[in-house]
């Protein structure tokens, strides 16, 4: 019956989830494809208007379609700017804030465009050989950087041409003399992310960085925010790993500085720190250049903290050497006194503003999930969602008071989709430390019924199950369907400070299922609705390594378990996957080096203790855990004898993404969940 009204409602516009005449529904799969996505909010220069992104999703074509929209920073005059079919993303103002730059793909590559505000049609600017990204701008808008991949020492021409011929030749083999050969869902073929500079009046592009071998953004998951122009418009600062051979397990990304010009070799700003160095920001008067940095090599969760260096010459100073809390983003207030940061805090990502003088700091919105915070006269212009709502624009005042409303592009779909409320709580878990979690209750909750509890464990491991709308692993979709959801930030979570991130390195199977069971245990006993019995366990990535470990050390708790992207075999992952400073770090070295930490840490060595009914899930495209763990899971499932069912996407990476792929994961889940907890 599941299976009909999915096919059914197949052939609905995903828009129709919104309200009719009053009627609401329990939320689902459908409503969070619906919800309209805010991204990449930019303040404009005079401090009126906010253009962002808002991505919608297009079942029919099976991805999500973006256009620009433009707002007044008070809320008012809300308009669509762009409605070419095509995809339009990454806007950035002129510094006369009367027009727009944009990335845009409607010449069927991606090239950049520009719009004025006041009306008309957008006008491309570059007609490059291959696809631009990354967009910025110079403070005198007589420049415009971006990025393209090209073959390092080649021109954009010359890479287009090698990649024409490579296309006409008949055989397909390639040929490595280093890794990566893969990383995350792409395979390597030579090319490298690089930063080039165009006049905005035009003229031909040169590449700030020809001869590095390596990338800036950093891949897959850096942006414009990982490169400026200095104040003067005459050079650039960037951040990325020209490590050579090393890439593989070195995290050491510099800040490096060359002129418009380009340099044989940029000049870099951090060579002595041999972590991560990231997120160059100037002050409004151009004397400072703030930027996060890690100090610990090798180690991709370590803290960032704020480095604040006289521009262009001077001593640097670490400015949150005190602050126990790593910075995602920062910006300077415009009078350049003060540093709004945005940091996971506690189960949420919260606001904070630090004082440049004193370093002292205050949190100025603590709930929700924040980003992209401005300033705006006398407001703070951000984006924030939580659990029961997608992000929106708001402002609020100077101290964080105040808080209006800019945007409520999702209020009917939220209005027609009825969800559960949530709830915070701690409990005593490993050595009796304190340990945060949160409950979402069933729509609709009666609290004389038992629900049955799907029990959500995050991924990284450093990571969060926070006070956030998820588009993956949202439990929405779960409590719409009549379960209770239950997620606990074990040690090893980020935003609960450093020394509880760091305190699971060579412990993966230790003080996290220590702190799960314990935090399951205080849930259950708040919630005596809940139903102790009916209790399914699913997880991704560290999640799913973590649903094969309490396979075999807490193998009686479960009626049936979930497992996305997990590893089985710790020892052999160092070996299928690429960025091997991750398994290193948390490993205490190489399999070779240190065997026994991996075997300590090793799934596969508890299969005997396996009886537990377990779907697993994985991507053909996941490159991080390989999709022979994955199969490998099923395998032992099936070769045990024990209730299992494997769903597969060939085209899927570490992610679920494509939004049909994504109905039909949450579907499988459901029902899996469904015939062993509720038949």
């Amino acid at each position: 019956m599941r299976s009909f009204f999915a096919a059914l409602l197949l052939c609905l516009n995903l828009p129709a989830i919104a309200a009719t005449a009053g009627q609401t529904h329990p939320f689902s799969i459908r409503d969070m494809l619906a919800m309209d996505r805010i991204l990449d909010p930019q303040l404009s220069p005079d401090r009126e208007h906010i253009v962002f992104t808002l991505r919608t999703t297009d079942l029919e074509a099976d991805k999500g379609r973006t256009d620009l929209w433009l707002v007044s920073a008070d809320g008012a005059n809300l308009r669509r700017l762009t409605s070419h079919e095509a995809a339009d993303s990454n806007p950035r103002w002129a510094p006369d804030a009367k027009s727009i730059y944009f990335i845009s793909t409607r010449s069927e590559s991606s090239q950049i465009w520009r719009i004025r505000i006041d009306g008309g049609e957008a006008e491309q600017i570059t007609d490059l050989p291959l696809d631009a990204g990354n967009l910025i701008i110079s403070p005198d808008g007589k420049y415009l950087g971006f990025t393209m991949d090209v073959f390092p020492g080649t021109t954009p021409k010359s890479t287009k041409e090698k990649l024409d011929a490579l296309k006409e030749r008949k055989a397909t083999g390639r040929i490595y003399e280093k890794t990566f050969v893969r990383h995350w869902d792409t395979w390597k073929d030579g090319r490298r992310s690089h930063l080039f500079v165009i006049p905005a009046a035009g003229g031909p592009p040169t590449d700030v960085m020809p001869a590095m071998d390596a990338d800036t953004p950093s891949k897959p998951f850096g942006g414009p925010e990982e490169m400026t122009f200095t104040p003067d418009s005459k050079a650039v600062v960037f951040s990325a790993r020209d490590v050579g051979d090393e890439e593989p397990w070195s995290t050491n990304f510099d800040l490096y500085h060359t002129p418009l010009a380009g340099a044989e070799k940029p000049r870099s700003l951090t060579e002595k720190n041999r972590a991560w160095d990231t997120f160059p920001v100037f002050s409004p008067d151009g004397k400072t250049l703030a930027y996060l940095a890690m100090d610990r090599p090798g180690y991709e969760s370590d803290r960032l903290r704020i480095v604040l260096q006289p521009w262009p010459k001077g001593k640097k100073r670490i400015l949150t050497e005190k602050w126990d809390r790593s910075p995602s983003s920062i910006c300077f207030t415009p009078d350049g006194k003060t540093i709004y940061a945005v940091a996971t805090n506690l189960g949420q990502r919260s606001l904070f503003a630090i004082d440049v003088k004193t370093a002292s700091v205050r949190t100025l919105i603590r709930d929700g999930s924040i980003s992209a915070p401005a300033i705006a006269g006398d407001r703070i212009i951000y984006a924030m969602n939580n659990l029961k709502s997608p992000a929106e624009l708001y402002s609020a005042a100077l101290d964080g008071g105040d808080v209006r409303n800019i945007t409520n592009i999702n209020a009917e779909k939220l209005a027609a989709a009825r969800m559960g409320d949530y709830e915070q709580f701690t409990f005593k878990g490993w050595k009796d430390q304190t340990v945060y979690g949160y409950i979402v209750k069933p729509v609709d909750l009666d609290t004389r019924r038992k629900y049955p509890v799907a029990f959500l464990i995050h991924g990284g491991p450093q990571g969060s199950f926070g006070n956030t709308f998820h588009y993956r692993w949202n439990p929405q979709a779960y409590v719409g369907a009549g379960y209770a959801a239950v997620m606990v930030d074990f040690h090893g979570s980020t935003g609960y400070g450093q020394e509880f991130c760091d305190s699971i390195r060579g412990d993966w199977g230790g003080k996290p299922l220590e702190d799960l069971q314990k935090g399951l245990d205080a849930a259950l006993k708040r919630c005596e609705w809940m139903n102790a019995k009916e209790v399914a366990a699913l997880g991704a990535s560290f999640g799913g390594y973590m649903i094969n470990w309490i396979a075999g050390n807490w193998p009686d708790r479960f009626k049936c378990m979930v497992n996305h992207d997990g590893n089985i075999d710790e020892r052999m992952a160092y070996f299928d996957t690429e960025e091997l400073w991750f398994p290193e770090w948390d490993h205490f070295g190489t399999p070779w080096t240190n065997s026994q930490a991996y075997e300590e840490q090793n799934p596969v060595n508890f299969l005997k203790k396996w009886k537990t009914p377990m779907l697993v899930i994985h991507g053909g495209l996941d490159f991080r855990v390989a999709e022979t763990q994955g199969l490998g899971t099923f395998n032992a499932l099936q070769r045990l004898g024990i209730p299992a069912k494997l769903l597969y996407f060939p085209d899927e990476s570490h992610w679920v993404l494509k939004p049909n792929n994504s109905i039909l994961w949450h579907e499988t889940v459901i029902d899996w969940l469904d015939q062993w907890l509720k038949n």
